[in-house]
């Protein structure tokens, strides 16, 4: 078993990233798997090595331990140069010339609400002229994965049986850099990742990667999408939400291991007194975890005490 933890270095984790890395490594060390850490550092304007330290210590922690072989996608861009030629010379990419705005507005529907955000395909059938046309004016292509809206049922640790499409998603932007719905799974296969944990934000993309796998003859992992983590009114937790990091509860009088315990709390645990991640082990289970978002409390020294 082979499980790993893969944020992005530009900045702290918050409480967030904390307790999906938690319930990652919980999840692996249990059967005695293999932990791993990768950095998904394609946002190279924000992305550090600083970012990277503090992340490892933000794990370190709270008692969350990995293999020494940590990898940077930064590092990786020939690898995924080569998997994208691939795709190109069977034909399953093709370039896309929308802006951002035109494909927003693109998927709205008549009444002017948007629509589950899928791609509607605008570039798919562009003529060679029409794609001359658009370079001629300045206008760099993304490049999108040729799908038919296949669908695959995701058998998921949490949220169970789910049906989800392949979509037609950017696996190069239009500045060259590789994408994230293509180093995920190109990094996954080449680590011999066995179970994937993250955000249920995420689940939705799972069927364009289960097909992307598919088209590559990689193995399908197992999935395990962590319902999100809400600030004290209601809304996906974000730094207006103030502290929700390790230091910055620090510096309001909360001690880490009262936040592992509380994590540890909020993922069905019933043990007291936990000070490291490896006093949850024993009583983990994925069985226990709520299927439903933890709102984070809004005065973290009344439930920390």
């Amino acid at each position: 078993m082979i499980g790993r933890f893969a944020p992005s270095p530009t900045g702290p984790l918050h409480i967030g990233n904390l307790r999906t890395a938690l319930v990652a490594w919980l999840s692996i060390r249990q059967r005695n798997g293999e932990f791993l850490i990768r950095f998904e550092d394609l946002d190279r304007a924000n992305s550090s090595l600083t970012n990277e330290q503090l992340q490892i210590d933000e794990l370190a922690a709270l008692g969350i331990t990995h293999s020494p072989d940590v990898i940077r996608q930064s590092d990786r861009f020939l690898l995924y140069a080569d998997v994208l030629a691939e795709l190109r010379q069977r034909d399953l990419l093709y370039p896309c010339y929308c802006s951002r705005r035109e494909i927003r507005d693109a998927i709205r529907a008549p009444h002017g609400e948007p629509t589950d955000g899928v791609y509607p395909g605008t570039c798919r059938q562009l003529s060679v002229s029409q794609r001359q046309e658009r370079e001629r004016a300045g206008r760099p292509p993304a490049w999108r994965l040729r799908t038919h809206q296949e669908r695959y049922i995701v058998d998921d640790g949490l949220a169970g049986e789910t049906s989800v499409a392949a979509v037609d998603v950017v696996l190069q932007r239009n500045d060259g850099v590789p994408a994230y719905n293509l180093a995920v799974v190109v990094d996954d296969a080449a680590q011999g990742v066995t179970e994937v944990v993250r955000g249920d934000d995420l689940l939705a993309s799972t069927g364009g990667h289960i097909h992307l796998q598919n088209l590559l003859g990689y193995p399908v992992p197992d999935y395990v999408h962590i319902p999100l983590v809400l600030g004290p009114d209601g809304e996906r937790l974000a730094k207006r939400h103030g502290a929700v990091t390790l230091e910055a509860l620090a510096e309001q009088g909360v001690p880490t291991r009262s936040i592992l315990r509380l994590l540890g709390s909020s993922l069905g645990s019933r043990i007291d007194g936990a000070s490291t991640a490896a006093d949850l082990l024993a009583d983990f289970s994925l069985d226990h975890v709520p299927r439903l978002p933890w709102t984070i409390p809004e005065h973290w020294q009344t439930v920390t005490s």
